[in-house]
């Protein structure tokens, strides 16, 4: 059998010279000093390369978090998570559990836990954002590191702490950043499972996917094609202990994925939220409907009016990534990238099965592959910051492979060598140009950094050339330092703007906006401020996150990205916004439509407004009555503003859309009759819930309320 053993040090890095182990017991000091030094064998500067590049992701992060909205959305249902354990448990809006989020809860467990702890407010919801952010960079450099070296290691921690939808979307309430770090967690338990072929780590692996997909479902899934091909392919295991591995992980994997599924698939209807997003209330159909198939075939009868292939990324096909949306958020590193895969699996081609460094490249190639072909040609609902779980990829290969290219150009006497390297730097240099070039007047950061691009890839390609025939090596090692400034110069540049400015909680983007990013159907709902912002308070004020009383959020919010992103005015969203009527003579509508998102349902639908006046806030909570929920709406994004504004529950009768079949005339009746829902808000626009039957049993039964059009009051005495 052949035995795998730790590849020998890349060969650039033979002449390092490395720190003598120190003579140590082996305790706690020693081993804190290592945490800040590195291992014994690292060279001087590795470890504390890594630390400034955690600092470095950190600050970008986590800088200017005041500014930091996050998606409404998610915000309303965190705090709701902390109002009632019934809602933290099945992920619902509202406090009240009348209707679930579209996605499992694990990223809401998160921040909702964050919040229980410290308190509701900006920080507490970012805080664990910023640390799996943070946290990702740090399993790259560690996963890289083990099988390519620290310099690999550092490079493509740099890459990833610098890809601009990565800074974007950490920046933000959204539930990537969660998937992510568990994802690499995967590909860490993955790789050391081929390194052993031990089946513990391989279990551990299908857990931490399982986790993963209780944060976004079917997105998790995309690396599973690699991980299965590189155990089977390279574990240090007979045929046979291969595929008995697989099978206890795969069971691992469905196990961890599906428990929440099936506990809350279980629960009668009667006693649990409605599950949002679905067609038949159950989490199957969201798995399979809106949050799978739908997602990549767009609009069909397994989800609806919600598959409604929505893309805010442009149009499908191979060359999505570098179109004027995409391209400078993801796409700078992808041509080194791929020529770095395709090189360094050649380099590798005579290995052992069991040769570690090709393990990794086809993990990471597998992982850069499945996700780039999932992300260009999905049809259905496509937000640019998806992308953020290629990153990973990208940079692992840009660092891993870059080193690998650097020594067989060096190294190495064929003739073909000698090109290798210098087209992958020019090509991606190229390609940076062309991207900078499609910004350019957008301000002296882009300005400077497409001199920087132009400059810096120039003296590389030809430092490389002149030094490879001149045999000087240390010109050598400066062209490769030329290279990382010339391909890291766009995407720093990106990266700096969106750390530098507010988010758009919906659909994050950075840098300047260069194509009408948010498409023709903008889901809104990202762009109400986190009520406490940066003070620990929740929209009661109470610092202990109790509330107490009426929300301290902002009073209006624009529907405008302020990052130089993608501007949401595409279809005018403004949910999340609450903005004061500026009068207390109780004369605003109960709201007006803002959004052509609010819903797809026919006739007479119910609430399609996403903006509602503080003076309507004012008067519901005055005249709640002891009900439960503070009114009824249309959907989860004026829910979701209201709830923030409130800081009471409040329910969304059609979902995100408008289309969920949510509330039945049955359940409003029954509501209604208990005391438990007072106000609903019927609108005449056509917009929101498909329900007619609820719209006109409103209209003939309830009370309309005369200063705020389409607010009606119901009683007991009005159910028949």
């Amino acid at each position: 059998m052949t035995t795998l053993a730790r590849p020998p040090a890349p060969v650039h890095e033979e002449g390092l010279r490395h720190r003598a182990e120190p003579a140590s017991d082996g305790g706690l000091a020693s081993r804190a000093e290592r945490l800040f030094t590195g291992a014994p064998e690292d060279p001087r500067w590795s470890r504390p390369a890594l630390w400034a590049i955690l600092v470095l992701a950190t600050a970008l992060y986590a800088w200017n978090l005041t500014s930091v909205t996050g998606n409404t959305f998610y915000n309303a249902a965190v705090y709701s998570g902390t109002r009632s354990w019934k809602a933290f448990f099945f992920g619902a809006l509202d406090a009240g559990s009348f209707i679930t989020v579209d996605k499992p809860p694990f990223a809401l467990w998160v921040m909702g836990l964050s919040a229980r702890a410290f308190g509701y407010g900006t920080w507490q919801l970012m805080l664990p954002m910023v640390a799996v952010g943070t946290g990702s960079v740090a399993l790259v450099h560690r996963l890289v590191k083990r099988d390519f070296g620290p310099v690999a290691a550092t490079l493509s921690a740099l890459v990833l702490a610098l890809t601009p939808i990565t800074v974007a979307i950490t920046r933000d309430t959204n539930p990537d950043p969660v998937l992510v770090f568990l994802m690499l967690l995967g590909a860490a338990a993955l790789l050391k499972a081929v390194r052993t072929g031990r089946l513990m780590p391989l279990v551990w692996s299908g857990v931490a996917i399982g986790f993963a997909f209780n944060t976004k479902m079917m997105q998790a899934y995309v690396v599973l094609p690699a991980f299965f091909l590189v155990y089977l392919w390279a574990a240090n295991a007979s045929l046979g202990k291969r595929i008995r591995n697989l099978a206890a992980g795969t069971v691992a994997l469905i196990v961890s994925s599906a428990w929440w599924m099936v506990v809350v698939d279980l629960i009668p209807a009667s006693s649990r939220p409605y599950i949002g997003g679905s067609t038949d209330n159950t989490v199957w159909d969201l798995v399979i409907g809106y949050n799978g198939f739908g997602r990549v075939f767009g609009a069909s009868s397994s989800v609806g009016s919600q598959g409604n292939g929505a893309s805010f990324g442009g149009e499908a096909g191979l060359y999505r990534m570098f179109n004027a949306i995409m391209g400078g958020q993801i796409s700078w590193l992808i041509p080194f990238a791929a020529i770095a895969l395709v090189a360094g699996l050649v380099l590798r081609g005579r290995a052992p099965r069991t040769d570690a460094r090709r393990a990794a490249l086809m993990l990471w190639g597998g992982w850069f592959v499945l996700h780039y072909l999932t992300f260009a040609l999905a049809e259905g609902t496509f937000h640019p910051y998806y992308v953020t779980a290629m990153a990973p990829g990208i940079a692992a290969l840009a660092g891993a492979g870059g080193v690998m290219l650097y020594g067989a150009f060096r190294e190495r006497a064929a003739a073909k060598w000698s090109w290798v390297l210098p087209t992958a730097i020019a090509v991606s240099a190229g390609w940076a140009a062309v991207l900078l070039q499609r910004v350019s007047g957008s301000g002296t950061l882009y300005t400077v950094a497409a001199a920087v691009v132009a400059v810096a890839g120039a003296a590389s390609v030809t430092g490389l050339l002149v030094a490879r025939f001149t045999k000087r090596q240390r010109l050598m090692g400066v062209a490769a330092l030329a290279a990382v400034v010339a391909l890291l110069a766009g995407p720093a540049a990106y990266s700096a703007s969106a750390a530098a400015s507010g988010t758009n909680g919906t659909n994050p983007t950075a840098g300047p906006g260069t194509g009408g990013g948010m498409g023709g159907g903008q889901r809104p709902g990202g762009t109400g401020a986190v009520p406490g912002t940066g003070s620990g308070e929740a929209p009661g004020g109470s610092s202990d996150g109790q509330r107490t009383g009426g929300p301290s959020s902002s009073s209006s919010s624009s529907g405008s990205s302020t990052n130089g992103g993608s501007s949401t005015e595409s279809g005018s969203t403004e949910s999340g916004s609450t903005e004061s009527s500026g009068s207390s003579s109780g004369t605003a509508e109960a709201g007006s439509t803002e959004s052509d998102a609010s819903g797809t349902g026919s006739g007479g639908g119910t609430g399609g407004e996403t903006r509602v006046s503080s003076a309507l806030i004012t008067y519901l909570k005055k005249n709640q009555d002891g009900a439960i929920w503070l009114v009824a709406v249309a959907t989860d994004q004026t829910a979701s503003s209201i709830i923030l504004e409130s800081g009471e529950p409040v329910i969304s009768m059609g979902g995100w859309s408008g289309s969920d079949d949510a509330m039945t005339l049955a359940k409003l009746k029954s509501l209604v009759k208990t005391g438990k829902l007072h106000y609903i808000v019927i609108s005449d626009s056509g917009r929101g819930s498909a329900n007619s039957e609820v719209s006109t049993w409103v209209k003939a039964n309830g009370t309309a309320v005369t200063d705020y059009s389409g607010l009606y009051r119901l009683d007991a005495s009005d159910v028949d």
